[in-house]
């Protein structure tokens, strides 16, 4: 499992902010092309995308690009330009917007064509790209994960507020509930990570804690990060705590010592019963806590 906890967007035209994400704690960089860059200087953008991705080495992070959408008159360009360019540097492509398969089989092509493994990272900001979820998700072996787009989903939806990824006020309710799920939903039928979108209103800690732990909750692997003081708190709640990496790690092996030694089904571990389910539950938690860097203490 590749931890994709925080996903910091940087534009890719400011090379300063290039060099601070290198230096942050961030699992994923994504260089943006798309709303960060004004139309004019989306040549200017491709360049420096390019050049960051050979300028700084990002060790441990996945280095990617945000093209803008299949239908702008941006996208090809994007895609060619960085990829020749860039080569092996580039671990995946950001592809806002997307609305149904037949982009991502464009974008496949093209990637085929360009002789490049990069994988295809899709984020759903449309009322129609979420209600293709699915298709999008099952559509290419390339595709490696699902992001949610608030702000633009948002408008798409036409719903009220100015806050990305901030819920109206007053509502009575947990507002992002319903989509959020059916972004996992349909990137866990299609053995695929989701990736939550960003908070908008940077200052606000507290808000975006509690925006990163709602998603959390409902599945997500990770949040998207627009400056290195949100990744320090996006990665500690995405990272389980050692106490709950531990007991995961204990379910496990009692697990699979009940059933592959004693040739038992279900088993008692402490004073809770656990089978099956509770193994793939725990073996979740595991898997987050070995990508985040954790390992069994005592």
């Amino acid at each position: 499992m590749t931890a994709r906890r925080s996903c910091l967007s940087v534009p890719a035209t400011n090379e300063h902010f290039q060099q601070k994400a290198e230096q942050s704690a961030a699992d994923m960089v994504i260089l943006d092309l798309e709303d960060s860059v004004a139309p004019a200087a989306k040549d200017r953008g491709r360049e420096l995308a390019a050049r960051a991705l050979t300028r700084f080495a990002y060790a441990g992070k996945l280095r990617a690009v945000r093209v803008n959408a299949c239908g702008s008159p941006w996208c090809h360009q994007d895609v060619i330009a960085v990829v020749t360019a860039a080569g092996n540097r580039l671990d995946a492509l950001v592809v806002p917007k997307v609305e149904g398969p037949e982009q991502v089989h464009f974008l496949d092509l093209l990637l085929t064509e360009l002789g490049s493994d990069a994988g295809l990272e899709l984020q759903i900001e449309t009322a129609r790209g979420m209600e293709n979820a699915g298709l999008i998700a099952g559509a290419s072996p390339r595709v490696r994960a699902l992001h949610f787009g608030p702000g633009d989903f948002a408008a798409s939806m036409s719903i009220p507020g100015l806050g990305i990824g901030q819920a109206p006020a007053g509502y009575p309710g947990e507002f992002w509930h319903y989509f959020h799920a059916r972004v996992v939903t349909a990137a866990r039928a299609h053995g695929l990570q989701a990736v939550d979108g960003p908070y908008g209103a940077v200052r606000d800690l507290d808000g975006l804690r509690d925006a990163a732990a709602r998603a959390a909750m409902i599945g997500f692997d990770g949040k998207w990060a627009l400056n290195p003081q949100q990744v320090e708190i996006i990665n500690e709640v995405f990272t389980p705590g050692q106490e709950e990496f531990d007991r995961a790690s204990a379910l496990v092996a009692a697990y699979e010592r009940a059933t592959g030694v004693d040739h038992t089904g279900a088993v008692l571990l402490g004073e809770e019963m656990i089978d099956e389910a509770s193994r793939k539950m725990a073996v979740g938690t595991v898997e987050r806590g070995r990508a985040a860097g954790l390992r069994p203490s005592g």
